[in-house]
């Protein structure tokens, strides 16, 4: 894992002492978990509250680069103390492979905000649907056009002066290349390194896996543009025939039923919040063989990996599938749902105006703009009622735009939404690795993983549960040491019975 530490101190009680020691123990962490930080981000004297920081917002715009894949802070409230900026900047580095962890909170305060975070995330999708059909149909005409729309070009291409996609001749023979590999045989890992040897670079950066996929996967280069749900065949000057691309597709197919070579981080879905009950460090995804080739992936506690814990792995399936069991009981419990909703209306409603203040602002204008259409009929119009007229239309369609806006970053929710929502859950594609990782990310804290048991942490009142080895049945991890009595850890209260 590669991270940057994002530290903040206010301009109220905090000093440049503060961040010393947040970027101290965030270092610590990093260490103990085996990451490698790669860089630091830093506002002085800037509050939470608002999302306007220099440092802030330049991580949020290098996190387009994959240049990171994980955020380190003291404690959340470093990060925002906006539930909905939180949720806004959270998606933002979500949708770019970034997760966000804290140094100092295993369990995160206002547990059920992270809940909250996972909702907003889902109906920002549907606001932001209804901000494009407001704000984006001059990119609809130009989509229509085959212009490139503000999209960066895919590597063997560039953009003219009139917008769209051309041919960059020096590129195109690579790109030509890396096809013809992939058909006889080549592993797209063993292109990248290939490329890498040249000194090939796409937009400055080293080629991997990722950047080799997406340009066997683009249909950019057999000439089809695509932008939302337009597709126009043959608008694009192709750089590969249409045969070598199906070819190509095709293989990929067939490969992805063989055993896997490369590894994601976001195949492991329990990374960040599976931790080792014995030393407390973070445990991540590996992969072992088999004597006989046969590849099987773990979970592994990182002290172990440098022979400093005894915990043994656990088969990554096993573990996944337990605590996807456990989230699927508590979305059974109507009673918790209830108090869900509640609990999640409440923080909500508590936290952003910003919607209801330029609903305010509009209704007046509007109201305005019918004071000056029923002068109109009365009769009353003149250049100054005509230049009124536009001025408050213009207004109308500005704070149009800009209420859709904020309702992307602070939708607040009835609690029959909040209901509906979270049954939405129930009806999630458990087949699908993305939606495993919606319902563990919305509804599990922390997992401390035990040679007998593990305790799950919910985001929901910080309950707890724990189960047992012996309660599972044909489990790889069933130990003779069982323990004999009931154990939960809630907080930092042990309790048995």
């Amino acid at each position: 894992m590669k991270a940057v530490i994002y530290a903040r101190f206010s301009s109220e009680k905090q000093n440049e002492a503060s961040v010393e020691g947040q970027l101290r123990e965030c270092m610590e962490y990093a260490e103990y978990n085996n990451i490698q930080v790669v860089g630091n981000y830093i506002d002085r004297a800037f509050s939470a509250k608002t999302d306007n920081r220099p440092d802030f917002q330049r991580m949020i715009k290098d996190s387009y680069k994959n240049l990171f894949d994980t955020v380190i802070v003291w404690k959340l409230d470093r990060f925002a103390r906006n539930r909905y900026d939180s949720a806004y900047y959270k998606n933002i580095l979500k949708k770019n492979g970034v997760r966000v962890i804290s140094a100092k909170e295993v369990i995160s305060q206002g547990a059920e905000g992270i809940l909250l975070e996972s909702l907003l995330e889902g109906y920002a999708e549907y606001y932001s649907a209804e901000l494009s059909e407001k704000v984006k149909r001059g990119m609809t005409e130009n989509a229509l056009k085959a212009k490139a729309n503000g999209v960066r070009p895919p590597f063997g291409y560039y953009v003219d002066e009139n917008d769209h996609y051309q041919i960059d001749k020096t590129l195109e023979p690579t790109v030509k290349e890396i096809y013809t590999l992939y058909l006889g045989g080549t592993r797209v890992n063993d292109t990248a390194k290939l490329l890498n040897s040249r000194g090939v670079k796409q937009r400055g950066y080293a080629m991997n896996y990722n950047s080799v996929f997406r340009i066997l996967t683009n249909r950019k280069y057999i000439g089809e543009y695509k932008f939302g749900d337009i597709v126009l065949p043959d608008t694009i000057p192709a750089i590969i025939s249409k045969e070598d691309f199906d070819a190509v597709q095709r293989k990929m197919k067939v490969n992805k039923k063989a055993p896997a070579m490369h590894r994601s981080e976001d195949d492991y879905l329990l990374t960040t919040k599976l931790f080792c009950g014995k030393c407390g460090a973070m445990m991540t995804g590996v992969i072992g063989t088999s004597k006989t080739s046969a590849q099987y992936r773990y979970y592994k506690c990182n002290q172990a990996k440098q022979h400093k814990c005894d915990k043994k792995t656990v088969k990554k399936e096993w573990i996944e599938d337990l605590v996807i069991a456990e989230i699927e009981k508590l979305l059974a419990n109507k009673d918790i749902i209830e108090e869900l909703a509640d609990r999640i209306y409440e923080l909500q409603t508590a936290e952003s105006n910003t919607t209801m203040a330029l609903q305010t602002q509009y209704d007046e204008v509007c109201k305005k703009l019918r004071n000056i259409a029923e002068a109109i009929a009365q009769g009353i119009f003149s250049s100054e009622t005509k230049k009124l007229l536009d001025e408050l239309e213009e207004q109308k369609s500005n704070l149009e735009t800009e209420l859709y806006q904020s309702k992307i970053k602070n939708p607040v929710l009835t609690k029959e939404q909040i209901i509906y929502a979270l049954g939405i859950y129930k009806q999630l594609d458990l087949n699908k690795q993305q939606d495993k990782q919606r319902l563990i990310d919305g509804f599990v804290n922390s997992i401390y993983l035990y040679d007998d048991y593990f305790v799950i942490t919910f985001n929901y009142k910080s309950q707890s549960k724990t189960v047992t080895l012996e309660q599972v049945n044909n489990s790889p991890l069933t130990s003779t040491g069982s323990p004999k009595q009931a154990i939960t850890i809630i907080g930092d209260c042990l309790f048995l019975y």
